[in-house]
């Protein structure tokens, strides 16, 4: 006894991808979030500023000018005063930061000026005052 249609013994079995997408995506997300909990995730340790009380103290409330040093089209070292030569210009900031550990000294030079003199001034300005030496952007 053979209940079943002819035609259905012809056709060739399917496969539902629906449900197997399903199955390897849920599996997929599992592995991703094991692997990224047991990993070791290093983090870096950083003291935040805090709140304070509002106050602050001299150094904050009272910040340092910084000493701009400015370069002219024409090459000319501008200081605050007027118009001086290098070593006019080392005596100053070498001065400036003596008296002002916290002072910061920014270069401040034309946009025409040669890239070259700048570099040449930005060199002898960072050997006076290291890590306090600013180029000033416009």
């Amino acid at each position: 006894m053979n209940f079943r249609a002819r035609n259905q013994q012809n056709k060739m079995p399917e496969v539902n991808l629906i449900p197997m997408i399903d199955v390897i995506m849920t599996i997929l997300t599992f592995f991703i979030i094991m692997s990224m909990t047991l990993s070791n995730f290093q983090s870096v340790d950083i003291r935040l500023p805090g709140k304070g009380d509002g106050k602050g103290n001299s150094a904050q409330s009272n910040p340092v000018q910084p000493l701009l040093v400015g370069l002219n089209v024409q090459g000319q070292i501008v200081l605050e005063s007027g118009i001086a030569d290098r070593p006019q210009m080392i005596q100053k900031v070498q001065t400036y930061l003596m008296q002002n550990p916290q002072g910061v000294v920014v270069l401040n030079a034309d946009k025409d000026v040669p890239y070259e003199n700048v570099v040449q001034l930005l060199g002898v300005l960072r050997d006076l005052g290291g890590d306090r030496v600013s180029l000033a952007i416009q």
